[in-house]
């Protein structure tokens, strides 16, 4: 028996489309799945744990960017201008992660992992997280 389960995030695209979450890589054994791209419809995988993030005015800001600023196609291969990259980067610093030792729970913003900035596309963006590297999703327009 494998030790490997996958979760594909809304497979029928029936959530609503009012979530957000990071998928936070780790070796668990749980692969996350999720279409992203806009209407490229990528497929993508994550390793790691979810977290489910409330950050309602980052997301629609977020979809702005995505599907009015990219016009909803995708930037797979793009090359980020200076102001594009600000605009998602100030956009990710934003969306509050709680992170918790056993004890304590504080807010931290997300960073925009720049060294993966090749990876951002819609529903789909490297950040960092106060427990690792991640990926940010939420629904995919298309």
């Amino acid at each position: 028996m494998s030790s490997r389960r996958f979760v594909f995030l809304d497979p029928d695209g029936t959530s609503g489309g009012g979530w957000l979450h990071v998928v936070v890589q780790a070796n668990t054994g749980v692969f996350y799945q999720q279409q992203y791209g806009g209407t490229a419809c990528r497929q993508g995988q994550a390793e790691g744990f979810l977290v489910p993030l409330s950050a309602p005015d980052e997301l629609d800001a977020l979809r702005d960017l995505f599907e009015t600023g990219f016009r909803g196609a995708g930037t797979w291969n793009h090359t980020w201008s200076d102001d594009e990259r600000a605009r998602l980067r100030g956009i990710i610093g934003t969306v509050r992660y709680w992170a918790c030792d056993g004890t304590t729970e504080e807010p931290h913003g997300l960073r925009l992992d720049e060294s993966r900035i090749q990876e951002a596309d819609e529903a789909w963006v490297p950040v960092i997280t106060p427990d690792g590297p991640g990926i940010l999703m939420w629904f995919n327009s298309d």
